[in-house]
This record gives C-alpha cells, structure tokens and sequence, in this order.
C-alpha cells in the first residue's frame, strides 16, 4: 500500500522567524567565518528594521539619491521660505578648492529632490548667518586665508599694522606687497589692505594741527624660509618701493613674527541670499573680518553679529556689530567677548541668552561661562549650576518648545581644541525662575560631540550623530539616535542611522516633518588614525513615527488661509479636521552650521475650533516671534503633524 503525502502547511511567521534565525545559524556553523556572522547579522538587522512595527515605534532612515555633479561639502545648510534647502560649502574645507577659487553652494528642493548649482561669488567657508523678515538669508564673514600648522609652517608671519599719516588720502596696499625692517628682513602681505585717512584736528586757540595716523591691520609672511624669516623683537617697517613723503605717512608696525602656527582668517563680506531669485545679494561688508561667527535674529529683525576670527586669525575681541536689513548696513553693538560660533539665542523680553555652547577658538578661561547678556545695558549675569563646564565645546544646544517657557538645554561637548574628552551631560534651565541655574537632565547614550538637536512639531526633540573623540578620531562616531521628550524630562530611542555624522554636519527640520542631515569632515577614516578621512556627501532622511503607517494616511490638513499673520492678531484657516487638532505650532526655519543652531525656535499658538475651521491666535510678542517666516504645523492628540504651511509673520 503506498503511502499518502500528507497536506503541505504554511509555516506559521513566527516559526518563519525562527527558521530565519537557525538557517542563520546553521550556515555559520558551517562556515565558521566571522564574516558570515557578519553578513548574517546585518541581513537579520535590516529585517528587523524594515517592519512596520518597528518602523512606528522608532522611525526609519533613507539615503537620498544625489547626482553626482550636485553632491557637495555642506559646512552650513538652512531652510529657505520656498522650501528648499541652502547648502553651503565655499570651499568646503579644501585647500585646493580655496586655492583655485572654487566656491560651491547648492539648492536642494526635498519635495521633488532636484538640486541646482548657485554662483558663490566669496569663500562663505565658516560664515554666519540668520534668517530675516523678508525671507531671505544673511550670510557674513568667511574665509581669507586656510590655517598652516606645525612643520607645514615654513615662512615666519604674524599680524602687522599698517599705518598712515596722511590726513588727505586713504592709501590701499595690494595682496603681496612688500615691507622692509631696518635689519633688511622683508615680508609680504598675505591680501590687499586699505588705510582710512589720518585724521586732522585744529585747536581753535592756537592753532595748532595735530595729525593722528590711522591703521588697518594685514597678515603678513617672510619671504625668505626658517628661522632667518623671524622677527624676535618689535620693528617699524617700510613699504618697498615708496619714497619721499609718500615712505614716511605709509609704514608698517609690527611685534615679534614667528614660526608658530598660522590660524584661519576670516573676511568681512555680507550677502543676502535671496530665497527667490536664488542668488546671493551683496550687501555693505562688516567693519571686522570674521571667520565662525554667531548671527542671531533681534525682536527688531536687525541681526546681532558677534565673534569670530578676525584678518589676522585672532578672536576678535569683542566688537561686535548689529544688521539692519532695512538700510542695508552695519552699526557698531555692545561691547562683549565671546569664542568662537557661541551659541546666543534671543529670550522673552529682547535679553540674550548664552548657554554656554560654542564652537571653538579661543582661550580656555576667557568668555565660556554662560549667563544673560542685556544689550541694552551690556551687563552679563552669569548662571550656574552646569556639571562639566569645561566640555561644552562642541555641544549642541536649542530652546525647548513651546518657546513660551524659556527652558534651553545643553546637549554633550567635549574638551577645549582637539581634547579626546568628551561627555554625555545635558543639562536644562529656566529662564523664569527668580535665579536660574542649569539642573542635570538625562544623559546621552556616551559622550558625545557634535549631536545634532533638532525641534520636530510635536514638542519632542530628535538627536542624532555625532562622535565620542575630536573629529571622529579612532572610528568613534556615533550611529545612534533619541527622543527627548521635554514634559517628561527622558531620552526614548529612536532608528540608528547609517551615516556618521561628526564636525560639519548638519540636520534640520523639513516642511513635510521629516529630518534632512547633511556633511560630517572626520579627520581620519580608520582607527588607527593613519588614513586621512573624507567628507561625507551624502544626504540622510529620517522618517519620525508620527509618519509612518496609518498615522502618514490620516495627518491633519491645513486648508485655505492667510500667508501673512500679524503679532497680536488671530488667523482662521480651513480644515476638515477642526476637531481633532489639538495644538498649532509657530516652528522657525534652521540655519546650522557647527553643532550651532540659534534659529530654530517653536512657539505655542491658541487654537479654537470651528466648523470646519480653526482660529489661530499669535503671541504679542516679538522676542518670541522674531519677524520673518515661519513653518505652521498643526498637530492632533497623538502629535500627529500636517504638512506645514508657510506664513510670514509681522
């Protein structure tokens, strides 16, 4: 009798999974190479993390496809009221690109993913800029000259003054002109430099005229290498080539010039980018050179300007300066010295507040306390209360949303210059409190520079990247993520991304609700630290749970409205949906560059309902809604957000 094959069954998922897991097993077992483990491990995790599940409890990431000829170094990126996003490289970190005179920024449109080449007339490399009321972009300062360190450093140099006496005529020295010391040394300067006029004073009782020289100061090189190119003791010294009168009103001063190491310098120049015609606008340069500064947006819509290295590569020492986008140019601000790229953000009332984060150059001892500045009285109230103060370079910090309660955290740092600390504090204040102090909040993962922080419509903030050591030194980055949820004061995990991220990345808000990162310059691709790195040109998206599965299908939607809201004022919009919105969110469009983020800000609006409506109802406030656009979002219980709408508000 033959025997009947019995019903075949489909297996079961979980005993799929199972079978999954032993077929694994079982084929290393059979290998016995760690790089089967390897494979297998990865083939199981892209499983795991492919599901829906998965993806609704923690998100997901996806790598955009970028063509070629568009991908770029992004030192900076920032969200323009058109949607699109500014990427901008200069010359990108790259001496050769600087020597050429290569300069690179790109626009790139998420919702169609098209990228266009825009014209970059100046090296932008390390600028600063700000949103303004109109919706174009302030972008200052930049790069003159790239750093030499250590043995490259073969032609002394250092800063000279130039100086002129004549009260008649200003007098300009082009880039690689000569001076000479009494001794014969002669040194060149390293880019053109002009000398305002002396200026002339007459006494009404004598009549006598006094001269006083004005100055401009340039960097300048020996020609001649080594140690005979050094300049041990201060010096007066003549521009070759003049003569007579025109030798003894122009003349350079200068103290000791030396072999030691030769920092960025930075430019004065100012544009404005327009969002629309999508090019980059001229407008009056600053009186100070500035190579890393921090821009930040007043009540008024003028732009404070502070820091920076200057044209000779020091920290400029505390003349800072105020944009008026109005006329167009520069006033001198308060008095006040500060790092370089110092994290000020603008509090309720118009006071700023510096959280203690920057970016770098500097002494370690001099500027880094956080605390309160009024600008209107140029008095500082430092505040306390932060563990690890010596690690806050590098760290990230923003406003917690909603922008209404004032409350700033501190995210990771590590230790002044090129320190292999680093540390996983974050730390959160509140500015209304009778005297304010920073309480420890969560800790990170590990110690962590360079995390980028970014506010998502539904009050959480998402953090990812970053690197343990200087740079990514010894394969540190970090391929991790997190929620931080204000009202409960923790860290949630969230999808790892793929790409690491350390100095010069960026991450932002996109108007869909999505987060775009960008860049990330390791100093070295392998751990040994032996094998210079490369820059990361590759554009990462992550998709939030709030867009993945049903929730995607069912977002809220904001219908017909006005684009342009009035502090102060209420605003009516459309929708089907009036009842399951539960709140409105004002969120103000990134500009990043260096871990350094001022702009973004999230405010509260009050919402009422109607049929087939809701009224919006904005803060009176400017300190709090600074003019210029904004993303509107509206979100439902679940912190499920609509597509933003783009309003400009006045």
């Amino acid at each position: 009798m033959r025997a009947t094959a019995s019903p075949r069954r489909r297996p079961r998922k979980r005993l799929k999974k199972t079978a999954l897991g032993a077929g694994a097993t079982l084929l290393l077992a059979g290998l016995n190479v760690p790089a089967a483990i390897s494979f297998a491990e990865e083939k199981i995790h892209e499983y795991r993390i492919s599901r829906p599940e998965y993806q609704a409890r923690y998100g997901s990431w996806e790598i955009v496809d970028v063509p070629e000829e568009y991908q770029t170094r992004a030192i900076h990126a920032a969200l323009l009221h058109t949607g699109k996003v500014l990427l901008i490289a200069g010359s990108g970190n790259n001496q050769e690109s600087f020597d050429a005179g290569t300069f690179d920024s790109v626009l790139w449109d998420p919702a169609t993913n098209t990228f266009t080449t825009v014209p970059t007339p100046d090296d932008v490399f390390c600028a600063g800029h700000a949103q303004l009321p109109s919706g174009r972009l302030l972008v200052a300062g930049g790069t003159a000259r790239y750093e030499v360190l250590g043995d490259a450093v073969t032609h002394a140099g250092g800063s000279m003054r130039i100086k002129n006496e004549d009260p008649d005529n200003r007098r300009r020295l082009p880039k690689g002109t000569r001076l000479r010391s009494p001794e014969g040394q002669e040194y060149v300067t390293e880019a053109a430099v002009t000398v305002p006029r002396a200026t002339k004073e007459t006494d009404p009782d004598t009549g006598e005229v006094t001269v006083t020289a004005s100055e401009a100061r340039v960097f300048v090189t020996a020609v001649v290498e080594g140690e005979r190119g050094v300049a041990a003791e201060p010096a007066q010294y003549r521009v070759v080539g003049l003569k007579g009168n025109q030798a003894d009103n122009l003349y350079g001063m200068a103290g000791r010039l030396t072999l030691d190491d030769q920092d960025f310098q930075g430019i004065d120049v100012a544009y404005e980018f327009d969002a629309e015609a999508e090019r980059y606008v001229p407008v009056e340069p600053m009186d100070e050179a500035r190579w890393y500064p921090t821009l930040t947006a007043l009540p008024d819509g003028r732009v404070l300007t502070v820091s920076g290295l200057d044209e000779v590569g020091e920290v400029v020492p505390g003349v800072n300066e105020i944009y008026d986008p109005k006329t167009k140019t520069w006033s001198e601000g308060p008095e006040r010295y500060f790092p370089t790229y110092p994290a000020l953000f603008l509090t309720q009332g118009g006071k700023i507040f510096y959280t203690g984060s920057n970016a770098g150059y500097g002494p370690a001892d001099a500027g880094r306390d956080p605390g309160v500045w009024d600008l209107e009285e140029n008095t500082f109230t430092p505040v306390g209360g932060l563990t690890g103060a010596d690690q806050l370079e590098t760290s990230a910090s923003l406003l917690l949303p909603p922008a209404q309660d004032q409350r700033f955290m501190v995210l990771g740092g590590g230790g002044v210059g090129e320190s292999p600390k680093s540390t996983a504090r974050t730390a959160v204040i509140d500015l209304t409190e009778d005297n304010p102090r920073y309480r420890e909040g969560p800790e990170l993962p590990q110690g962590t520079r360079y995390l980028s922080s970014v506010i998502l419509p539904d009050d959480t903030v998402f953090t990812t990247g970053g690197s343990e050591d200087y740079r990514g030194r010894g394969e540190s980055d970090i391929l991790k993520a997190q929620f931080y949820d204000p009202a409960a004061n923790a860290f949630t995990p969230a999808a790892a991304p793929t790409v690491g991220r350390n100095y010069h990345s960026e991450a932002l808000l996109l108007p869909d609700g999505r987060v775009a990162t960008f860049g990330s310059d390791p100093l070295f691709s392998d751990g040994d630290n032996t094998t210079m790195g490369e820059f990361e040109k590759r554009v990462e998206i992550y998709t939030p749970p709030y867009l993945q599965g049903e929730r995607a299908e069912n977002r809220p939607v904001l219908g017909r409205g006005p684009d342009r809201l009035t502090r102060g004022g209420e605003a009516r919009f459309a929708t089907d949906d009036a009842e399951r919105i539960a709140a409105a969110r004002l969120m103000r469009p990134s500009a990043v560059t260096h871990t350094t983020d001022v702009e973004q800000r999230s405010t509260a609006l009050r919402v009422e309902r109607g049929d087939g409506e809701v009224t919006l109802s904005v803060p009176d406030d400017a300190s709090l809604v600074p003019p210029g656009w904004y993303m509107l979002f509206v979100t439902d219980a679940e912190g499920t957000p609509s597509e933003a709408v783009w309003v400009q508000v006045s």
